[in-house]
């Protein structure tokens, strides 16, 4: 019996460990192209490993006249810290209403949130676009970052979930001492929602730090870029950049995003097993 359960658990862990694999491979691949030297790079038949690793490739990046990486992680942190103040505020002030305030129509209303998730980009960009252009906003953040002050479907339902998870003892006790709805919310739930509002916050983070269409319709001068929109214009403006500098470039942006992974992991794994995320 313990045999059939040690197999059992390794077989499983082989099977992870292939997976994982898969999903690191690019990573890797990426991350030695980048260190190759010119010469390296259209070798055949390719190496995997760098035979003489550089950061040539870096430094070339970095001082670029295509790619300004200071400028546009400047630009992306701008628009990630006004959404993302936005987003944690607005969806879980909406997912308190319903998961907590009874009013009519509640049902209605959620099943109109999670509707929104299906209408696919395509559909409001051209009405997004001519509303924003009527305010004056393009060629500003203000269209990557005010949309996230009225909430997101998703992360509604994602700490609705949460929500409704916790006790409704605890809200009963602080309503007994004369607290109100909103004092439920901030001095109760708010506090004890951490491990959700860490996943939606990375969700959101990894969403504004990968986006390329967004700046790519409302921004229109390259002093405005972000980074996804930066790594399209080296690639475009310079087709003969080599592809140990575009996957320089390319480290460079994932590498923030999979350090701050790395340091929350614990609180975002947390948060998905108490959201309903799980499988």
């Amino acid at each position: 019996m313990a045999r059939r359960r040690f197999t059992t658990a390794a077989l499983r862990y082989a099977a992870l460990g292939v997976v994982s694999a898969l999903f690191v491979l690019p990573l890797a691949w990426m991350l030695c192209v980048s260190l190759k030297p010119d010469a390296e790079v259209l070798t055949y038949p390719p190496r995997f490993f760098p035979h003489q690793p550089t950061l040539a490739a870096y430094g070339a990046v970095i001082r670029s006249e295509h790619f300004d990486f200071l400028l546009y992680a400047r630009n992306t942190l701008v628009i990630l810290v006004l959404s993302l103040a936005g987003v944690l505020l607005s969806s879980s002030i909406a997912a308190y209403g319903f998961a907590r305030v009874a009013f009519p129509g509640r049902g209605v209303m959620f099943g109109v949130c999670l509707a929104t998730m299906m209408i696919p980009f395509p559909v409001i960009m051209v009405p997004t676009y001519m509303l924003f252009q009527h305010l004056g906003w393009i060629g500003t953040f203000k269209p990557l970052w005010v949309p996230a002050w009225f909430g997101s479907a998703f992360n509604i339902f994602l700490l609705r979930q949460f929500f409704l998870g916790i006790p409704r003892e605890l809200e009963e006790a602080a309503r007994l001492d004369g607290c109100s709805h909103w004092g439920c919310f901030w001095r109760i739930m708010l506090p004890l929602s951490k491990p959700a509002l860490a996943v939606v916050a990375l969700f959101h983070t990894l969403a504004v730090w990968n986006d390329l269409v967004g700046p790519l319709i409302y921004l229109s001068h390259q002093e405005q870029f972000t980074l996804a929109l930066g790594l399209q214009s080296l690639q475009s403006k310079a087709g003969d950049t080599p592809w140990n500098q575009l996957l320089a470039a390319g480290t460079l942006i994932i590498l923030p995003v999979l350090l701050l992974f790395l340091l929350a992991q614990r609180t975002f794994i947390r948060g998905i097993a108490t959201t309903g995320l799980k499988g």
